[in-house]
């Protein structure tokens, strides 16, 4: 039997391994294997929480089907990429989570391959799935001003939800990138703030003065424990807050509000943009404050909303125009 080793940089083949005890501590070589890949994209590449937790299922749904197929990582072929793939279609998964499922393991065997652990990506030219045209959801600024009225000035929390809610909305940053914000990132007197984003690239996106006015009073109130935790957001035990506890704060101020949407914090960032673009704004600069590798990505915000085609339509009608 072929056992392949595997550490942070090489593979090491080990043959003959026979016995039920080394196939278990083959099964744990490669365990850590895959948390070595897990670890790179967390502390190199920036991939959030979620993203993180999406690649690791992934990866272990496909090792049990390699289990189940009699297969492994090494005699892994494009023939049984092309089965594996026929498989997620009989699972009916939608064609997004099909597409990443692929990407995933796409990804992972570009780790592999650089490491010598295989000879070729299985993954390479499997099509990935004719995308869904899917509009993202996003929040018209009445619903959004009604969402910042909802807030309770009376909660003990108050200025720390408002500041969050208005700098996701004028900045269009992700939610890990505002949990890992600190107070030393925020510039308040040009009003910028500086992100890492995914890849680990940094990006300096603008804020307005509504933004820097609820900001400044949240960071004077809690300035003592935000110093404590080198964290800009805390919570109402005065620890740091988290990506969950964001999620917490945006459902129970939809609760409080009279709105029946399914808001959450990636909604603000398709907001932004989208509002943006309807604005006027230029493409390419909205590509660079969301942080987007590809214009075809900040290209899925180009859609009209129906008031802004009503408003064109009605300005550009002929029989719409006085006589």
């Amino acid at each position: 039997m072929l056992f392949i080793y595997w550490t942070g940089l090489h593979c090491i083949t080990w043959i003959n391994i026979l016995n039920y005890d080394k196939i278990q501590t083959k099964n744990e070589v490669i365990e850590i294997y895959v948390n070595d890949f897990l670890r790179m994209l967390k502390y190199q590449r920036n991939f959030s929480d979620h993203s993180i937790k999406s690649y690791d299922h992934d990866i272990h749904e496909f090792i049990t089907f390699l289990k189940t197929e009699s297969l492994s990582v090494q005699t892994f072929k494009y023939i049984d990429a092309r089965n594996y793939l026929a498989m997620l279609y009989e699972r009916n998964f939608k064609k997004t989570t099909v597409s990443r499922k692929i990407s995933t393991l796409r990804s992972y065997y570009n780790y592999l391959a650089d490491r010598a652990c295989v000879d070729i990506n299985p993954f390479t030219a499997l099509p990935f799935p004719k995308k869904e045209a899917v509009l993202p959801d996003f929040m018209y600024p009445n619903e959004i001003e009604g969402l910042f009225d909802s807030l309770d000035q009376n909660h003990k929390m108050y200025e720390r939800d408002l500041a969050i809610l208005e700098l996701l909305y004028a900045t269009g940053m992700r939610a890990g990138e505002l949990i890992s914000l600190r107070l030393k990132d925020i510039d308040f007197t040009v009003q910028i703030v500086r992100l890492l984003g995914k890849g680990r690239k940094w990006r300096v996106v603008p804020f307005h003065d509504r933004a820097a006015e609820a900001l400044k009073n949240y960071a004077e109130i809690y300035s003592e424990d935000i110093l404590k935790n080198d964290a800009m957001w805390v919570n109402h035990r005065g620890g740091p807050l988290t990506v969950r506890g964001l999620r917490h704060i945006i459902d129970m101020t939809v609760k409080r509000s009279a709105l029946h949407l399914d808001i959450h914090p990636h909604t603000f960032r398709h907001t932004f943009a989208t509002h943006l673009l309807n604005n006027g704004a230029d493409l390419r600069a909205v590509q660079d404050l969301l942080g987007h590798e590809s214009l075809s990505t900040t290209q899925r915000y180009t859609h009209v909303t129906t008031e802004q085609l009503k408003k064109t339509y009605l300005n550009a009608h002929p029989s719409n125009k006085k006589r």
